[in-house]
């Protein structure tokens, strides 16, 4: 397998690239956005990683963000997959739900039909697309971070939990904390997983944290204004479960600010130098 390029277009001394590729994990073609910085013509740089939200693919942040010129300055490679598989023989929500299905892959290995073959987001995130990376990009896979916003939160927060030896850095924007215990995540989980609440456990931040996993320390902004701040993301679980513990959490919240690309892209700046600080990046 191999990467063929759909398009690139230089920024900020460095290369913006969309790829394509064949995923043997989903059964489909997938698509991720790859920001490569000038330093990485001398030398292999550290990555971070972006999990994009609900109904979001990979041109999300790799358009709304404007992190191309903080990643340029401090030689960082970003990398923003796709948030579900694609086609027309992959299953949808039959009722087009928008926090479901197409775009909702909620970065989980699907257990349940129709779901299981295709719905392999975890597994294509953790080994499928780092591999091809280390093979096809100058990338420093020993110094990788990862970020992500509401349903990529998720998937940022409890992928960074899982594989602390991996991930140097891990934060969110506005993530769903505890999928657990609110409506986007109780739809997901048991349809994706089953019935078992038991068997997603492994998809929940704080049930992780309360499990025994540990980060050095973990970055998370909320904005106050958050239209889904009380009824889904709820970070005061979050807060909860890492003072129970004793898991390092800076959580901002951020006064005013909702759930867009325009919250994003206030913090961006912050969130990549804190990630290049813990990458030991320029």
């Amino acid at each position: 397998m191999s990467f063929e390029t759909v398009s690139q277009a230089r920024s900020f001394g460095g290369t913006q690239f969309v790829y394509r590729h064949l995923s043997e994990e989903t059964g489909t073609p997938m698509r991720v956005a790859v920001f490569v910085p000038p330093q990485a013509a001398a030398a292999k740089v550290p990555v971070v990683w972006f999990l994009a939200g609900l109904t979001c693919t990979e041109e999300n942040f790799t358009v709304k963000a404007g992190a191309q010129r903080v990643a340029s300055e401090l030689g960082l490679i970003l990398i923003a997959p796709d948030t579900s598989p694609r086609g027309e023989a992959v299953p949808d929500d039959p009722e087009g739900a928008y926090d479901f299905g197409l775009g909702a892959g909620f970065y989980v290995d699907a257990t349940q039909e129709p779901w299981a073959r295709n719905y392999r987001m975890r597994s294509y995130l953790e080994r499928e697309l780092p591999d091809l990376v280390a093979e096809h990009l100058p990338a420093d896979m020993s110094r990788q971070g990862i970020m992500g916003h509401s349903m990529g939160g998720h998937g940022a927060l409890t992928i960074g939990l899982r594989d602390p030896e991996r991930f140097r850095a891990v934060s969110a924007f506005a993530p769903i904390a505890s999928p657990l215990n609110c409506p986007w995540g109780e739809k997901a989980l048991s349809r994706y997983i089953g019935p078992d609440r038991a068997a997603w456990r492994d998809y929940d931040a704080c049930a992780l944290i309360e499990g025994g996993a540990r980060l050095p320390d973990l970055l998370v902004d909320q904005g106050t204004a958050d239209g889904f701040l009380d009824s889904q993301l709820k970070p005061q679980l979050l807060e909860a479960a890492c003072a129970k513990a004793g898991q390092p959490l800076t959580l901002r919240m951020q006064d005013g600010y909702d759930h867009s690309y325009f919250f994003i892209a206030t913090f961006i700046e912050d969130h990549l130098r804190w990630h290049a600080q813990r990458l030991g990046a320029s």
